[in-house]
């Protein structure tokens, strides 16, 4: 991947109510809102600067990741859905592309349900948020109980790839890790990882989308996204090689090659 030096980019707080959302704005050109994972591994990642140079680049962090606030209220997807429509509206952001990683493609089906009138597309990668199979299916597997060496396998088609220097990081970042695991664990942990009533809301998405899943996606496999595009009307699905749960982390330039055409 080509790379990308003197990309213009900012940080300032968005107050939305009780909210104070940080909010990071890299490059320039058309709007695309980048919703990171549950890790936030997106926002340092080569492809976001690749992004940049066409688009500007909208990355805002969630009610409890980061250094955005979380008010007492919000409990779940669904409130952060919220909370971004009108964050979109702050921002008077129209016709904005919404790519959504893991965790942040559950939040904009959640937003593209309630209102998709200033998303123009919505391109997942290898989201959360819906339960295919019957009460004693494991859809996802279980990422708080399951041993961190495997997995890291499940996660990643090379576990190399997502090895962390932690004992490097400064005590600020290391808080904020530690953070967005909680909140993780705070919103997500019953319902696991899904919000029983989304997948009864799908039809509500009028918007082109598009599902890219790593090909050896071990957390939710590729036959949960390959199901789960089903439920949107018109989505496509494409699958990545050589690729875990994080496709645009582990195979940066097959995931922008796959997705060209449709941004």
């Amino acid at each position: 991947m080509a790379t990308v030096s003197k990309i213009k980019s900012s940080k300032k707080f968005v107050t939305l109510g009780d909210s104070k959302i940080e909010v990071e704005r890299r490059g320039k050109g058309k709007p695309l809102l980048l919703l990171y994972g549950e890790e936030a591994l997106e926002a340092e990642a080569p492809f976001v600067d690749e992004l940049a140079r066409k688009y500007e680049v909208i990355i805002p962090s969630p009610p409890g990741y980061g250094r955005s606030n979380r008010a007492d209220w919000i409990t779940n997807m669904d409130d952060i859905a919220y909370i971004y429509l009108d964050l979109l509206e702050k921002l008077d952001l129209k016709k904005v592309t919404v790519v959504g990683c893991s965790l942040g493609g559950w939040i904009a089906l959640e937003m593209a349900t309630k209102d998709d009138s200033r998303i123009a597309k919505l391109l997942l990668a290898d989201p959360y948020g819906v339960k295919i199979g019957g009460p004693f299916d494991r859809d996802i597997e279980d990422i708080w109980c399951t041993h961190p060496a495997k997995l890291a396998k499940l996660k990643w088609a090379d576990p190399e790839k997502g090895k962390r220097d932690f004992p490097s990081m400064s005590e600020d970042k290391l808080s904020i890790v530690a953070r967005n695991s909680e909140t993780t664990a705070r919103f997500c942990w019953e319902p696991y990882m899904h919000n029983p009533k989304l997948k009864h809301r799908l039809n509500r998405v009028q918007v082109p989308t598009m599902f890219v899943w790593g090909k050896e996606d071990g957390v939710v496999k590729p036959s949960y996204g390959k199901a789960y595009s089903k439920l949107v009307k018109g989505a496509k699905f494409v699958t990545i090689a050589k690729a875990g749960h994080y496709p645009q982390l582990e195979q940066p330039e097959a995931f922008l090659k796959a997705v060209k055409g449709f941004i």
